[in-house]
């Protein structure tokens, strides 16, 4: 597809404070315009708005340039506050987002990539297959956008738990966490982003590296290679007891409690065996388990939670921390491996992530 008019500008959402200096330097306007800049365009404005900018300025910028790249083609409410975001990108794919307000926090679920590669069983996206992965700037976008929809309520917390897997799309991520972070932008505390993977062991320990307060959720979903290699076929790439050694690395490096995601498939990951299995490759590690019931992909289906219930239980009498994580928003196809942009038109917007409940015996 050859690129359109849009696509072949630059998008100064997606700049860093030093690249905005550049481009205004470059097109002979003084520094601190870099300033004004980055804060309009993180608040969601168009360079029609930004008012304190000289008018041919603010047209010349309409020709050299865009504000974002993204166009918000639907949104459903679901019960409880939680609404779907469709954004249709510059090359006519379509990606979804999550808005989740929870116990005083307001979280977005972002998309990371169009698709995904690695094929997770129970996930809608995995079953799409990968597009491409998103610019640094389509990935705040998402933010900045649903920011807009909800202000004055002030989003609080990411988590990077959309479509893809966002240690696939490193360099594009790690920029929109540090942009996401900006004090000039929308100032998002490291603490309060999370990033979800899949378990990808040498971008793990990069992260690691990286000196970042930010949480870090790794994706398990059994306790065995046979097991999980069912349900994560990366498993046959990097069996668990080498995402478990980044992991271990991970926790060590930074001082931060992990999360280990795991859906529940009746039957399948949900036996005393695979709860033995679980808590000895926890113990001694500072984590805890979000234990998720699988979301049917069909909206008229409804996820029972019964069996993830059954299996935190297992777990917390082995010792071992869990929570059942409810999933907000399946009426409308937002929760936990629900997304998919086959369907744009009657499934209109993003994914759910809540916030983990307590369970209560």
């Amino acid at each position: 597809m050859p690129a359109s008019p849009q696509q072949s500008r630059p998008d100064l959402l997606g700049l860093t404070s030093d690249e905005l200096d550049l481009f205004v330097q470059a097109v002979g306007q003084p520094r601190y315009r870099a300033r004004q800049l980055f804060s309009w365009l993180h608040r969601g404005a168009s360079f029609e708005e930004m008012t304190d900018l000289p008018r041919a300025l603010r047209d010349r910028l309409i020709q050299l340039a865009t504000a974002g790249s993204l166009v918000v083609v639907a949104r459903d409410d679901a019960p409880g506050g939680s609404a779907k975001f469709a954004f249709r990108t510059a090359d006519g794919h379509v990606i979804e987002t999550v808005l989740i307000p929870h116990r005083g926090r307001t979280t977005v679920c972002v998309s990371s990539q169009i698709g995904c590669a690695f094929g997770c069983a129970f996930c809608a996206t995995g079953q799409q297959g990968l597009t491409r992965s998103l610019r640094a700037g389509e990935i705040i976008e998402q933010v900045v956008r649903v920011q807009r929809a909800v202000s004055p309520t002030r989003v609080s917390n990411i988590v990077f738990m959309g479509m893809g897997e966002p240690l696939a799309n490193y360099g594009a991520v790690l920029k929109a966490v540090s942009l996401l972070n900006s004090e000039h932008g929308l100032g998002i505390g490291a603490r309060h982003i999370a990033i979800s993977t899949c378990g990808l062991p040498k971008e793990i320990r990069r992260l690691a590296d990286e000196g970042l307060q930010i949480a870090l959720a790794i994706s398990l979903h059994g306790a065995t290679d046979a097991v999980r290699e069912q349900l994560v076929p990366l498993t046959r790439k990097h069996p668990i007891a080498e995402v478990m050694a980044a992991a271990r690395y991970y926790a060590g490096k930074t001082g931060r409690k992990l999360a280990f995601e795991y859906v529940v498939v009746p039957g399948v990951n949900d036996t005393p065996e695979q709860a033995n299995r679980l808590a000895a490759l926890l113990r001694g590690l500072p984590s805890m388990v979000n234990v998720i019931p699988r979301n049917p992909i069909d909206s008229s289906a409804r996820p029972d939670p019964g069996a993830a219930f059954g299996f935190a239980h297992l777990l917390e009498d082995r010792g071992i921390a869990a929570v059942v994580r409810r999933s907000r928003g399946a009426e409308v196809l937002g929760a936990c491996g629900q997304l998919s942009s086959r369907h744009p038109a009657k499934e209109r917007a993003g994914r759910d992530e809540s916030r983990p409940a307590r369970i209560w015996r």
